[in-house]
């Protein structure tokens, strides 16, 4: 398994119409900025399934782990901050995080050789934004149970499976 701490950059970027790569989105995790687990949602069939106490040890490593990859940068850039991990890689799976200004971090499980995951989490992103931050009931940093969410997000993400 190896730790890469570097933005991605690709040569081409995918649209909406391209359906001509299979993509396989295995779960999405979002995280506030205290560490706390908000939402977590599974999209492929026959992943090993993990309790609530699980992903809320998983929310919370991860974002200590996060904090201390913020620090660990070998080569930093005055008045920049490092991003920390931003992409995790084994044979089985590619966990990307995308950090928003706010501290809130989505994490999207995919496929080893997924290509524009950067892209599809912003777009997961957007959708947050959209129905999750625009609703008035919603409070910042509690759990999020937003069915309009829900319906956007499955429908984003299971035609690419």
């Amino acid at each position: 398994m190896s730790i890469k701490s570097y933005s991605i950059r690709r040569c081409w970027k995918a649209t909406e119409s391209s359906s001509t790569v299979v993509q396989v989105v295995f779960a999405l995790i979002i995280i506030n900025r205290a560490g706390g687990l908000i939402y977590q949602r599974d999209f492929h069939e026959g992943l090993n399934k993990l309790s609530v106490n699980d992903y809320l040890v998983l929310a919370g490593t991860f974002h200590g782990v996060h904090a201390i990859t913020t620090r660990l940068n070998p080569l930093p850039t005055p008045g920049v901050p490092s991003p920390g991990l931003e992409l995790l890689e084994s044979d089985h799976f590619r966990m990307q995080c995308f950090q928003t200004l706010t501290g809130t971090k989505f994490l999207l499980f995919t496929e080893p050789n997924q290509p524009n995951v950067d892209i599809i989490v912003r777009r997961v992103y957007e959708l947050y934004a959209d129905y999750v931050m625009k609703n008035p009931f919603y409070q910042i940093d509690m759990p999020v149970k937003c069915e309009a969410f829900d319906r956007h997000l499955a429908a984003y993400i299971k035609p690419r499976q």
